[in-house]
């Protein structure tokens, strides 16, 4: 069987769809699982008549696109409407966290198939039973979209053994490995070492999307994965890469045995951070340069609203071991919508004061925002004020605003203006631009995306402009 994999890009936006470009190591790692048995390719950065000619030349007979993101939403139904009328008899599936968590979205014609939860054997066996003419409603973890109703072919267990995994199919990606960055980490590859979270804050879903489990990949075979990639730079996407503490430590001392010499980034709590100071230096050793912590309030009552089950001291706390050893936090925090100008400003005095403490600082901030699938889009969804889906990118409200819109985003634009001007983004990234430029692997072209993020950020006008009306038309990357 042919099987082809489409990854949505978004164009439109503010800011961070330019400050960071990811590999789609979820669609990697499924169509790892697929290889062995079917011809298995991967589109990504396209337009249009980019997908009509691969769907003419490969003619696949199942299509997979991945749905990660609310605000991808469009964009996927629109792509499926393209391999339906381009290709009729071809099978379309629709997996990720969004496709999980609202499954409905999808219920299209264009559309015949949702994966629902981790599609490393979904997929394969939706492929098999395909391929013997079988019955899906066989194959657990879909949901088939059948004329009358969606039906649900019931939970498939969590995947367990993640090592038993393939490692992801980078090769299918390879010519736009270059295009792959996160501010002025680039080139930048991906890795995936453990899955799920224990704990069960409400403005989240990845605990929901993991069956309430955790999961880790072995010291061993991360090492591996890591032998297996090029590139210097390195993201972890583990939700909480400090998961297991032991088995962090051990990654670090296989790392430092093998010699490899890369960059590395991870989340972490800064409660783990505070009770085990000893592994980030160890991280340190090896080439962790920054981590991001949800900071999220700046004190403990905002905390224990979002079921955080932490403390502003550890935030601090943790700031402060990771600045003593060199390495540069990201710290993120949400705003409530309800916040008035005073609000507003008692966080920016917050992180000013941050920032003058703390050289290896870099504030972000997103709005509260109900996402499907979260504890708080129970609690609060009815109080949604749009039915938008790009709004939902956590960097517009889509709840209702203390201050009028404009005033709202003039006051969030202002708190990206306390960390992120041109000079101090530059500032931070004098090294990795220098280093990039000689070594040919940066353009003016990246910084240019760069630059124009900070100036979306940073200028409430541009908030504005996104809630017009929806987009779902194809663009070529800017």
């Amino acid at each position: 069987m042919k099987i082809l994999f489409v990854q949505p890009r978004q164009q439109r936006g503010v800011g961070f769809r330019r400050l960071s470009v990811v590999e789609p190591l979820a669609v990697e790692t499924v169509a790892a699982c697929l290889e062995k048995e079917h011809e298995v390719r991967i589109l990504d950065f396209f337009t249009i008549p980019e997908l009509r000619a691969l769907l003419e030349s490969f003619k696949p007979d199942l299509c997979g696109i991945s749905c990660g993101f609310t605000i991808d939403v469009y964009k996927v139904l629109a792509i499926a409407k393209e391999i339906r009328s381009s290709l009729p008899k071809a099978k379309v599936m629709v997996g990720g966290h969004h496709a999980t968590m609202k499954f409905q979205d999808f219920y299209h014609d264009s559309v015949d198939y949702v994966v629902v939860g981790e599609g490393e054997e979904t997929a394969p066996d939706l492929a098999a039973c395909l391929d013997r003419g079988g019955d899906p409603r066989e194959v657990l973890g879909l949901v088939l979209n059948l004329s009358e109703e969606q039906h649900f072919t019931g939970s498939r267990p969590a995947v367990r053994d993640l090592d038993s995994m393939p490692f992801p199919a980078r090769h299918l990606t390879q010519r736009h490995r270059k295009d792959y960055y996160l501010t002025f980490w680039k080139p930048l590859a991906s890795l995936e070492t453990a899955r799920g979270c224990p704990y069960r804050c409400n403005y989240c879903s990845v605990w929901k999307f993991y069956q309430g489990r955790c999961s880790t990949r072995s010291p061993e075979w991360t090492l591996e994965a890591l032998k297996r990639i090029n590139e210097h730079y390195i993201m972890f996407t583990d939700d909480n890469f400090l998961l297991d503490i032991p088995r962090a430590k051990r990654i670090a001392a296989l790392i430092k045995e093998s010699g490899i010499k890369k960059a590395y980034f991870f989340q972490a709590r800064s409660d783990t951070i505070v009770k085990n100071p000893e592994v980030m230096k160890e991280w340190r050793q090896v080439g962790l340069e920054n981590i991001f912590i949800g900071f999220e309030a700046i004190d403990d009552d905002a905390l224990a609203s979002l079921n955080k089950k932490n403390a502003v001291e550890n935030n601090e706390a943790a700031l402060q071991i990771s600045n003593a050893l060199g390495i540069g936090v990201t710290a993120s925090f949400i705003v409530d919508p309800q916040y008035g100008a005073a609000e507003f400003e008692k966080l920016r005095r917050y992180v000013r004061r941050l920032k003058d403490n703390f050289r290896h600082l870099i504030p972000s901030f997103s709005v509260l925002t109900p996402l499907p699938g979260t504890d708080l889009a129970h609690q609060i969804g009815d109080r949604i004020t749009t039915t938008n889906y790009e709004l939902f990118d956590l960097l517009h409200s889509v709840l209702p605003t203390n201050l009028s819109l404009p005033d709202f985003y003039k006051e969030f634009a202002s708190c990206f203006a306390e960390g992120y001007t041109p000079s101090r983004v530059l500032k931070e990234g004098v090294l990795p631009l220098l280093t990039n430029l000689l070594g040919r692997k940066f353009t003016p072209r990246h910084l240019g995306r760069i630059i124009d993020a900070v100036k979306m950020l940073t200028d409430h006008r541009w908030y504005m402009v996104d809630h017009g009306e929806k987009h779902t038309e194809f663009a070529s990357p800017s």
